[in-house]
């Protein structure tokens, strides 16, 4: 999830050498015909619609009531206000519990956390860095109890400058944000810390007295790191492209990497996604190599953000051309089976992806909505070739490995198709360098290039609501948009805040919503940014003066299909942390959004997920600190411990009603 505090040059390097007409532009279109009728807030110079008209079209049941208090919306909640503060925030009524923290012990031999003496072993035993999709599964298995259960959190990336100590840089006698060269001059060890820092950690918990507390020695509690064996699976499985001299086979995988976003599946499994991979990697071969035009257009430069190049072979592209190549996947576990094999599944693509989450046609074929986290990117979806069978989990073991790949091209009437992503299909041939569909997944960028698919402005979280089918699209922003490759009419030419896009698959309206359908609709739910101030935005007309959000990167839905949306960048374009919104997706309040939690200054809010009975919003809190010139002796907050000499911790948190109760009520 690529924002300010992050070494953006090579992470998010914007690889589209040719993006075709952005999303943007069709946004204006659509924008000037319709959404005077769906009770939309506009503002800015650039609006398609006065005042007058926006006014008109929304009922009066709809306008702010006294106190800024919005009465079309079924959240129950006091909106909090906007801020920046060392410490995070809720309404009345509501607490936060710190449920787990990096260093915290995972596995029963992991040693006391002491940020002084870090090692890679210990580090693989403990709780990971910079938690980001998280996932409740509850115990036992195939319940849907809300008190037990398992915790599923990815550890995305790591912040060096606020891991280790000494690591400090100045200018001018004051600190400044580390430059990539530091992070290169780490150690071995401190590398090999970092990844052990990076995967995933899996954590039995339980509710008692109404407080969450990891389960210490539980048999079920792992740890998944940077160098755990993982297996290869589908079409790509075994091609040359993913030999390395320690694995001639190209089926056995060392780890997994920048582990953002990710789902589950019907069956009980978990989908952890690798999103920045190209940043691990570093070597000569980025320009002069055999796949030189691969590496560019996946973001591949010659020195890697990380530098980890200097000390583990593998990650140098000079002596591991085809490294890179295993990384960018799905990966699929078992989080209730520790000895568990991680596959990577590449019949769902390779490219930097955000997440992976699920929704069920009406004939049970399995679809998976993933976003490729990168300006001029694109929307894809995977529709398994079967049916899932709920009876028989042994049948949907490797369902994954077959069925069909498809990118999203959208219309400027509203409509949407999916373009399939399979060998000998259009252009995808061997005169344009597929060999096979292993090639086209492989290569998948390129592949949806040449289908001309709609570049996006940051396709982050991709999640079907529960209650209707309907498909929401996160898209965080797109500043690099350049004047020239939007028309004149578009206003967010430089789109700074985002906005979210409601996919409608054929039935969606009706409630049995075919999300394997080849076509369907689309249409805007909002356009972020300060109503007013920032040209374009757009919401319900009753959003208060907190109520408006920037940089939309993950979601999640209540069982009453209310969204709940997590940003990640507010603090750049708006100065205001970051935070988690809710809003109706359905009446008169629809898109009405409102402010519920904000972080500490420095920190992103990720992975919001609620038990199955509403009762609490679990959320990782990423790079917490992390402000320009922060550092391990001199962070912007001590979170979550406010102690001397403890650096900011990564967490995961849980949010409940004091004396109980149902979140947002």
């Amino acid at each position: 999830m690529p924002d300010d505090h992050k070494p953006i040059e090579i992470e998010d390097i914007g690889s589209n050498p040719a993006p075709r007409e952005p999303i943007g532009a069709l946004i204006e279109r659509r924008l000037s015909r319709r959404a005077a009728l769906r009770g939309l807030l506009g503002a800015g110079a650039a609006a398609t619609l006065s005042d007058q008209l926006l006014a008109a079209a929304v009922p009066a049941a709809a306008q702010p009531a006294p106190g800024g208090a919005a009465l079309p919306s079924s959240l129950g909640f006091r909106e909090i206000a906007h801020r920046m503060d060392e410490r995070d925030a809720v309404p009345e009524g509501y607490e936060i519990q710190t449920v787990i923290r990096w260093g915290d012990a995972v596995l029963p031999d992991a040693p006391a956390f002491d940020p002084l003496r870090q090692t890679a072993a210990a580090q693989a035993a403990q709780f990971g860095y910079n938690n980001d999709y998280v996932d409740f599964f509850p115990l036992p298995r195939g319940s849907r109890g809300a008190e037990h259960g398992l915790l599923a959190v990815n550890h995305e990336y790591t912040d060096p400058q606020l891991m280790f100590a000494g690591l400090r840089e100045e200018k001018d006698g004051k600190a400044v944000s580390l430059g990539e060269g530091a992070r290169r001059r780490l150690s071995r060890e401190q590398t090999m810390i970092e990844l052990a820092a990076h995967g995933m950690s899996i954590v039995e918990i339980r509710r008692q007295d109404g407080r969450w507390a990891p389960v210490r020695d539980s048999r079920l509690n792992r740890r998944i790191t940077g160098e755990t064996p993982m297996r290869v699976s589908g079409p790509a499985a075994g091609h040359a492209r993913l030999r390395t001299s320690a694995d001639a086979e190209g089926r056995l995988v060392l780890g997994t990497l920048n582990n953002c976003a990710g789902g589950n599946t019907p069956w009980g499994t978990v989908i952890t996604c690798e999103e920045n991979f190209n940043q691990y990697f570093g070597g000569a071969a980025a320009t002069t190599g055999a796949q030189a035009a691969m590496y560019k257009r996946y973001g591949i430069v010659g020195e890697g953000s990380y530098g980890w190049s200097r000390h583990v072979d593998r990650f140098d592209l000079d002596k591991e051309p085809n490294e890179p190549n295993r990384f960018g996947w799905v990966v699929e576990y078992d989080p209730y089976d520790p000895q568990s094999v991680p596959v990577k599944r590449t019949a769902l693509g390779r490219f930097k992806h955000e997440g992976c989450t699920h929704a069920i046609a009406p004939d049970g074929r399995v679809v998976f909505y993933m976003g490729d986290d990168e300006r001029f990117d694109y929307v894809y979806k995977f529709v398994t070739a079967r049916a899932w069978n709920p009876r028989d989990p042994a049948a949907n073991r490797d369902l994954l490995d077959e069925g069909t790949l498809h990118v999203a091209r959208f219309h400027e009437d509203g409509r949407m198709e999916w373009l399939p992503l399979v060998h000998g299909q259009g252009p995808l041939t061997a005169a344009n360098g597929f060999d096979s569909q292993a090639e086209v997944l492989i290569d998948t960028r390129r592949a949806a290039d040449l289908l001309k698919a709609t570049p996006m402005d940051r396709p982050e979280d991709v999640q079907a609501n529960p209650a209707d089918g309907r498909v929401y699209v996160m898209l965080t922003n797109n500043t690099r948009r350049k004047p020239e490759q939007v028309d004149p009419a578009n206003p967010r030419a430089a789109n700074a805040s985002g906005h979210v896009i409601e996919m409608i698959p054929p039935g969606a309206d009706a409630g049995q919503a075919d999300h394997a359908a080849p076509e369907g609709r689309w249409e805007i739910f909002l356009i972020g940014g300060r109503p007013g101030v920032d040209a374009g935005a757009q919401y319900h007309q009753g959003t208060s003066p907190e109520g408006w959000l920037s940089c939309p990167d993950n979601c999640t839905f209540d069982s009453k299909g209310r969204i709940w949306i997590a940003t990640d960048g507010a603090p750049s374009t708006h100065g205001v942390a970051d935070g988690l919104y809710a809003a109706d997706t359905t009446g008169e309040g629809r898109a009405l959004t409102r402010l519920f939690y904000q972080a500490p200054t420095g920190a992103e809010v990720c992975g919001p997920c609620l038990t199955p009975d509403d009762t609490t919003m679990f959320l990782a809190i990423q790079h917490p600190g992390d402000d320009k010139g922060a550092s391990f002796e001199e962070p912007s907050t001590r979170w979550p411990d406010f102690q001397p000499g403890m650096p900011p911790r990564p967490a995961i948190i849980a949010i409940t009603r004091k004396g109980g109760g149902v979140i947002g009520s």
